[in-house]
């Protein structure tokens, strides 16, 4: 019995040596990254302010909130929350990524913490509209030897869709705040259909304009192929 005792403690010791150190790694790694995309995040805002300034001074580009794991960017009319998950994550095996030379080569290199980055319309915020949609822009996945891949739409998540062969810097998270920036710019509202407002009780119109039970968010703007399924109350 002792046997089977020390062997299970060997393997206990044996996994919090290897597995929850590389856990470690991934946090601290991803929280490296996050606190380096918070500069990134300002220095791209102090950048714009001094261009802005000079186009419109209606355009309003600032840093709106931030928190340990969080910090919001104020373009014009959108927000870009960036959000870091505190836990590391691990790939179904049925990811592409375990094809790969770099993870057939040691799989602790798939687990990665998540850098989230959501897409708000700034209305929503500024009039408390807590019915209105975000829209996730892409995850930012950062593993124990520093390197990254992002999991997107569109073209951005072409551009990085396979882990990084430098560990991350700088100039990277730079180039792809700006990116999503752009992305977020480039994409308009577009008006719900008309049957999804046709009505409204006298106790939402009765309350302040902001509190309207009626979603609003650019996700509309983003799924221009989808139908409106009237008895779901839902897009498909």
């Amino acid at each position: 019995m002792s046997e089977q005792l020390d062997k299970q403690k060997e393997q206990i010791v044996k996994l919090l040596k290897e597995k929850s150190v590389m856990k470690q790694d991934v946090f601290n790694n991803t929280l490296t990254a996050f606190e380096l995309t918070k500069q990134c995040v300002n220095d791209i805002c102090n950048g714009l302010l001094a261009e802005t300034e000079t186009i419109d001074k209606r355009i309003s580009v600032a840093i709106t909130d931030t928190k340990k794991y969080s910090v919001q960017l104020k373009v014009a009319g959108d927000i870009l929350e960036f959000f870091m998950h505190t836990n590391v994550f691990e790939f179904d095996k049925s990811h592409p990524m375990f094809k790969t030379g770099y993870i057939k080569h040691n799989e602790y290199n798939s687990f990665c913490g998540i850098i989230n980055v959501y897409n708000f319309l700034s209305d929503s915020f500024k009039y408390n509209r807590l019915n209105d949609l975000g829209y996730l822009m892409c995850r930012i996945f950062i593993n124990r030897e520093m390197k990254f891949f992002i999991e997107a739409k569109g073209p951005i998540g072409i551009k990085y869709s396979s882990f990084s062969v430098e560990p991350l810097n700088k100039e990277q998270l730079t180039e792809m705040i700006n990116d999503l920036i752009i992305y977020a710019i480039t994409f308009d509202l577009f008006t719900p259909p008309y049957d999804m407002v046709r009505e409204v009780s006298v106790n939402e119109m009765l309350e302040k304009v902001s509190s309207i039970n009626l979603r609003t968010g650019k996700r509309l703007g983003f799924e221009t192929s989808a139908s409106y399924d009237e008895d779901k109350n839902m897009y498909i």
